[in-house]
């Protein structure tokens, strides 16, 4: 396996216009496919947004395989480094049209007028505190967009479209300036692993020399072998749900045990058989002691949740325990993350203050040699674009420390959410506690404005689900970026000027797409929002009575919870100081954080069988046996990818999923 690292600068620009063009192009391409496959017909939740995401792969993928026909036909080849420019910009700008973002951005404060038509109390319970710049409010626009058969009001739009893009994208301009900002230190200077941008850097190599230079697929056999399992055990699944005659590999999710709903082994919750490629060959690529204390803390969560019941709590499945009675899992998670985010801030700290120093030392250019910008640019363009995020919450009616602690911590919550998964690749582990339970925890809802609590539920499309789903997967993907173009030598400043304007490019077709495709469709009738399976129509729902509900029955701090958070910020804090003190410590802090969050009951089998495969490789083969395997985990995630992506075009050419 190679670094992706080479000797010598290019001799010619890796962002050129062809590689831009052909991004933007995709980007386009992929709107409607990722609203046909993943909205209309719930294909795959992995289009283009989730850790890894599919469409990106698949594009880079085909787009190398396709390079020696165009050399045959005459044409010049896409070098290495034009591919994964391409890939670059297309991970940016392709997840908006997804579940987590555009689709649950745009309905969500229009579905609070459409559901007080039903419930009468939101006329005076809710609606008041909606600013109008919102959402459209007449019955045309509301009913059309919820039921169908309808053409886009665009006229009705306009303002809020006008509102919430400018909030998107200066929330991306800010997070993406941080990640600038904090690019050298992570990448250089701690030299953090970025398990999931290694993924495209070994997925093309670079053949010929000057002018004949094109990237190709690796040629390395262990690679293959690890594509050729993944695609065909997903494939051979996928068809034997179609043809029962065919023998099934449970590589999804299936309850070996079923939940004992009484006693305290209700505390052990469904016991799970879950085997995703992807996510073993990513428990493969990760630090051994992390993939290890995620499944052990899960353990841990289990026994603890065993001894609450036996304590006289009322059973429940110890991933379903959302109270702050012990063990309070997730509000222990959510201490733990702010613990983590100071330790990295204080690490940083540094950097950070040399890089300030240097914006405001006006002679020279103000940054590191190879920074995509100059720092006072980069804090220049951060306070403007966080200032106007702040204008935007007291303008919808929140006080501005209010509106800064909302913003603050979605801002805090995406570099966070970065910085792990460059770390440790579990960019598919959500934070414990987000910023509206976050909040209410400490201070209690009683003490917000019914504008404030209106607001804050507005605006959870930017920080739940958080699976690498919602729009935090689009500052993760920009530092991944910059790995990547580190690894290659692109240059860094036009990959952050094409990063940007494809983020543009992707906004507008990406907003035109849902728009006009939910106006044709209707809301309701989309399997990504069907209560029988989709995610979007009952989230929707749940956040409108969770408004309703914050603004009818305020409460106050939750003493039990804050308890609970302290004792995980703590802990945290433990177990990052033993392994700074102690080489052989077992125990890593990210996968207690991992551990107490919601899907690690599926998660933690696969991190077993990642962490013992990696552990039986050392053991008897040493580091030279895992470097030549690390090949075939790459392959287990591109074919992963790949199946996927076979069965979404399947889905679009037939019409209906299979």
């Amino acid at each position: 396996m190679t670094s992706g690292v080479e000797t010598k600068p290019p001799r010619e620009g890796a962002v050129t216009w062809r590689a831009v063009i052909i991004a933007f192009l995709l980007l386009v391409a992929l709107a409607p496919a990722a609203f046909y496959g993943e909205l209309v017909h719930m294909a795959t939740y992995q289009f283009a947004s989730g850790v890894p995401a599919m469409a990106p792969l698949v594009v880079l993928m085909l787009l190398a395989a396709a390079n020696p026909l165009a050399g045959r036909m005459g044409l010049r080849g896409l070098t290495r480094r034009e591919l994964l420019t391409i890939y670059s910009i297309v991970l940016v700008g392709a997840p908006l049209v997804s579940h987590g973002i555009l689709a649950w951005m745009l309905p969500h404060s229009l579905i609070q007028h459409y559901l007080a038509r039903a419930q009468p109390e939101w006329e005076t319970g809710v609606l008041p505190y909606l600013p109008t710049w919102f959402s459209p409010t007449q019955t045309e626009a509301v009913e059309g967009y919820f039921v169908g058969r309808a053409s886009v009001p665009w006229a009705l739009w306009w303002t809020p479209l006008a509102a919430w893009g400018s909030f998107m994208l200066a929330l991306f301009v800010s997070t993406l300036c941080l990640v600038v900002l904090f690019r050298a230190q992570w990448i250089s200077h701690e030299r953090l692993s970025f398990p999931i941008a290694q993924v495209p850097l070994e997925m093309v190599r670079e053949e010929g020399k000057g002018e004949r230079r094109v990237g190709r697929l690796p040629v390395a056999w262990m690679f293959w072998i690890g594509f050729l399992i993944s695609f065909g055990a997903a494939f051979l699944s996928r068809l034997s749900a179609i043809f029962p005659a065919i023998p099934a590999i449970p590589l999804g999710e299936t309850v070996l045990i079923p939940w004992q709903k009484v006693g305290p082994l209700a505390g052990l919750g469904d016991i799970w058989l879950v085997l995703y490629p992807w996510m073993i060959a990513i428990a493969y690529l990760i630090p051994k002691e992390l993939s290890f204390s995620c499944w052990f803390f899960w353990l841990v969560r289990v026994g603890l949740t065993v001894l609450a019941i036996t304590a006289g709590a009322a059973p429940q499945k110890p991933e379903e325990w959302w109270s702050s009675t012990f063990p309070a899992p997730y509000h222990q998670g959510g201490g733990a993350v702010l613990a983590l985010g100071l330790w990295v801030l204080w690490t940083g700290r540094r950097h950070v203050l040399r890089a300030v120093r240097m914006a405001f030392t006006f002679r020279g250019p103000g940054a590191e040699e190879g920074a995509p910008l100059a720092y006072r640019w980069v804090l220049l363009g951060f306070v403007v674009s966080f200032g106007y995020l702040i204008y935007f919450c007291w303008a919808a009616g929140c006080r501005p420390i209010v509106g800064m602690a909302i913003v603050g911590l979605i801002v805090a919550y995406y570099m966070m959410w970065a910085r792990l998964r460059a770390e440790t690749g579990l960019g598919f582990v959500p934070f414990p506690l987000i910023v509206n339970s976050m909040l209410v925890t400490v201070f209690g809802s009683a003490a917000f404005r019914p504008r404030e609590i209106a607001t804050l539920m507005n605006v959870r499309w930017a920080y739940f689900p958080g699976f690498g789903e919602s729009f935090e997967v689009c500052t993760g993907n920009s530092l991944d970026s910059f790995k990547i173009a580190d690894s290659a030598r692109i240059p860094a400043r036009p990959l952050l000027a094409a990063l940007t304007a494809g983020f543009v490019v992707a906004l507008v077709v990406g907003i035109y797409t849902v728009l006009t495709g939910m106006y044709h469709y209707g809301f309701l009738n989309l399997r990504a929002a069907l209560s029988g399976g989709g995610w979007l129509g009952g989230q929707l729902r749940s956040d409108g009575a969770g408004i309703f509900d914050m603004l009818t029955n305020p409460q106050q701090y939750d003493a039990n919870g804050i308890i609970a958070m302290g004792a995980g910020a703590v802990i945290a804090v433990a177990l990052g100081m033993m392994r700074l003190r102690f080489w052989w410590w077992p125990f890593h802090p990210i996968g207690y954080l991992a551990s107490n969050c919601w899907g690690m009951h599926w998660y933690f089998m696969p991190f077993f069988i990642g962490w013992l495969l990696k552990l039986l490789a050392i053991r008897y083969g040493g580091l030279r046996l895992y470097r030549a395997t690390m090949p075939m985990a790459i392959g287990l995630i591109v074919g992963d990818m790949a199946n996927q992506a076979f069965w979404v075009v399947v889905t679009l050419i037939v019409g209906h999923p299979l």
